[in-house]
C-alpha cells in the first residue's frame, strides 16, 4: 500500500534529480505519492558543486528527507581509465552531504549505492554478506570502492551522529531517458539503438553472460520504498530478482524492435563476468519490495520511448 502520508509536508532534496534514475524517482514522488513539486528539490549542478562542502550545506538547508543519487558515472572505459577521479568525486560528494544531513538533523537519508561495489569473484546471487570479501572488478575499481565507502559512511554517520540513514545497493538499471549513446551507453540501450540503426547487430561476447537487468521505474520505487520502510544501516540489494543471458536478451529485443537482419556475438570483444545478479531477498523481507516489470514490459516501453524519440 502506498504511503502517502510520509511524504505530506516534507521537504525532499533529490541529488543527481536531473538524471536518468533520478527524473523516475521525482516522477514516482509527484505521481505515485501525490508529493507537491514545490516542495521537492533539485539542485542545479551549475550552481551547487556538490564535492564543496558550502553548497551541500545550501542544498541541504530545510530539508527534511535526502534522496541521494548524484555520483560521477560512466561506462566501462570512462571506469577504468579515471579511476582516480571518479572515486574522488563520487567520495567527496557522499561525504558533503552525509555531513551536511547530519548537522541539518535530517528525518530520513536514502544513499543510493551500486552493486559494482561487491567483489570481482562473489558469487551470485550477489548477497550483503559478501560485500567486503574481496576488490571490485580492475575495471572500475575507483568508482565500485567510492559506493562500497558509501556503506561505511552510512553505517558510520548513523553510529556517531544519529543520522537516519539506509543504503540500497542497486543492479544495473535500464529504461526511459536513459542514455543511448553507443560510445558510453549500457548494453540494452546501445542493442536498441543500434537495431534501429544498423544492417547487422553486432552483440561483444558470446551471449552466455546473465545479468540482472533492473527497470528503472521498480528502481525509482524501491528507493521511494526504502525511505519509508527501511530502518537500519545495513546495505540492501534491489534489483529484478532474476537473471537473464545476453543471448536472451538479443533475441528479445531483436523481436520487439522488428530487427530482419543479421545478428554477430563477436568473441574476440570481452563479455565481462559471467554471471551478474543480485539477491533481493532482504529488500523483499524489510521494505516489502517486489519488482513488477517483467523484462519484456520494461523493454517494449523503453523502446517505445526511443522511436518517439528520433
Amino acid at each position: 500500500m502506498i504511503n502517502v502520508g510520509f511524504w505530506k509536508n516534507k521537504k525532499i532534496l533529490v541529488t543527481g534529480g536531473k538524471g536518468f534514475v533520478g527524473s523516475h524517482v521525482i516522477d514516482n514522488l509527484i505521481k505515485k505519492r501525490k508529493v507537491n513539486p514545490s516542495d521537492i528539490v533539485v539542485p542545479d549542478s551549475s550552481k551547487f558543486d556538490l564535492r564543496l562542502f558550502d553548497s551541500a550545506k545550501r542544498v541541504v538547508r530545510g530539508i527534511d528527507i535526502v534522496l541521494h543519487l548524484a555520483a560521477d558515472v560512466g561506462g566501462i572505459g570512462y571506469s577504468s581509465s579515471h579511476p582516480a577521479t571518479q572515486m574522488r568525486n563520487c567520495f567527496l560528494m557522499d561525504a558533503n552531504i552525509f555531513e551536511a544531513a547530519a548537522k541539518e538533523k535530517v528525518q530520513k537519508f536514502v544513499c543510493v549505492s551500486s552493486a559494482v561495489a561487491y567483489p570481482v569473484d562473489a558469487i551470485s546471487p550477489l548477497n550483503e554478506k559478501d560485500l567486503f570479501k574481496g576488490e571490485p572488478a580492475k575495471g572500475g575499481y575507483g568508482y565500485g570502492f567510492a559506493k562500497r565507502m558509501s556503506v561505511v559512511m552510512t553505517r558510520a554517520y548513523k553510529e556517531e551522529k544519529g543520522l537516519n540513514a539506509c543504503v540500497l545497493l542497486s543492479a544495473n538499471s535500464y529504461g526511459p531517458r536513459q542514455d543511448f549513446d553507443l560510445e558510453s551507453g549500457h548494453v540494452i540501450p546501445s542493442l536498441i539503438r543500434k537495431c534501429f540503426t544498423f544492417e547487422r547487430l553486432e552483440v561483444w561476447g558470446d551471449g552466455s553472460q546473465i545479468r540482472d537487468f533492473f527497470y528503472v521505474k521498480d528502481f525509482a520505487e524501491g528507493i521511494v520504498l526504502a525511505a519509508e520502510k527501511l530502518e537500519g544501516s545495513e546495505p540492501v540489494n534491489i534489483g529484478s530478482g532474476s537473471g537473464t543471458s545476453i543471448k536472451e536478451l538479443v533475441k528479445l529485443i531483436v523481436r520487439l524492435t522488428g530487427f530482419k537482419d543479421e545478428v554477430y556475438f563477436d568473441t574476440t570483444k570481452p563479455q565481462g563476468q559471467k554471471i551478474r545478479v543480485v539477491d533481493i531477498n532482504r529488500a523483499r523481507k524489510l521494505m516489502g519490495f517486489k519488482p513488477k516489470y517483467s523484462l519484456e514490459k520494461g523493454l517494449l516501453e523503453t523502446i517505445s520511448w526511443y522511436k518517439k524519440s528520433l
